[in-house]
């Protein structure tokens, strides 16, 4: 999952967004920091486990709905922390005595907002995304390619969301058998050669690796359309048909150049995380 810190006022609240439920999950220390007007990091953190403990004793709801995810921390490294959505955060707000409590309740409200533009003008969420790459100093070539292919995943996606696959767990698995036909990898494989953590593939793939995935998913519509393809089974089977095409096409571009596709190569700050003993020897080449 992408991690995308946002700011309330002069607080960098860390959010991670999952892409296959389109949820934005917020670590929950960061929004008791505020409420609680905290300074330093583990005072709040203590301050939440209690919280945490006595809204447990109650059989409080929001406790239960609170996930255990990975933010980068002050070291560089990324920890295990409690996360929530906006909406489990709203419940957890009312149970924190702060004048912050209000101007939390509108920032969260606002940030489901932007959320409910992009779904009614994608192109918002892609200008949005267009400038959190140039920030991190993407070219416009690997920018432009990687808008092109998130159109075409886009477009995958609302086939399978019409033709009886359900999001989450069935749309990952679709993209898995995806990903393992063009690239001879598994996506989890893909990213631990390129020494990712909790950071989103597509934005440390080269432009070939996001070309061929492209062609991948294009491929895999097209043969769903032209099948009509309904359901777990046939959407399985054009997926598997949609990969192989890109990986006819990917070997025989490694034939051509003696170089393969799939690499270690990724845009990690330098010392931002360590990186796969011997990665470049991991790939696979089917």
């Amino acid at each position: 999952m992408p991690i995308q810190p946002a700011l309330f006022e002069t607080h960098e609240i860390r959010r991670v967004y999952d892409e296959t439920t389109e949820t934005w999950w917020f670590s929950v220390v960061d929004i008791i920091r505020v409420l609680t007007q905290q300074s330093d990091y583990q005072t709040a953190r203590k301050y939440w486990n209690k919280l945490r403990e006595r809204l447990s004793k109650e059989g409080s709801q929001s406790v239960t709905d609170c996930h255990r995810l990975k933010f980068p921390a002050a070291d560089g490294k990324n920890y295990l922390t409690d996360a929530a959505t906006a909406e489990t955060l709203l419940r957890l707000v009312q149970s924190v005595p702060s004048p912050k409590a209000e101007p939390i309740k509108l920032w969260l409200a606002k940030v489901g907002h932007e959320r409910m533009q992009e779904m009614a003008d994608p192109g918002l969420s892609l200008n949005r995304a267009r400038e959190t790459w140039q920030k991190h100093g993407r070219s416009e070539k690997w920018i432009q390619q990687r808008m092109t292919g998130q159109e075409t995943r886009n477009k995958l996606t609302d086939y399978w969301a019409t033709h009886d696959i359900k999001q989450g767990q069935e749309f990952a698995i679709l993209t898995n058998i995806i990903h393992q036909e063009w690239s001879g990898v598994s996506v989890k494989a893909h990213k631990e050669i390129k020494g990712l953590q909790d950071h989103n593939l597509r934005d440390h793939m080269s432009e070939a690796e996001l070309i061929f995935t492209a062609l991948a998913e294009l491929s895999t519509r097209q043969i769903a359309e032209t099948d009509d393809a309904t359901g777990m089974a046939e959407n399985e089977a054009a997926a598997t048909e949609g990969g192989m095409i890109a990986r006819q096409a990917r070997q025989a571009l490694e034939a051509k150049t003696g170089k393969p596709v799939v690499s270690a190569d990724n845009f990690l700050p330098p010392g931002g995380a360590s990186r796969i003993k011997n990665a470049k020897k991991a790939v696979v080449k089917k």
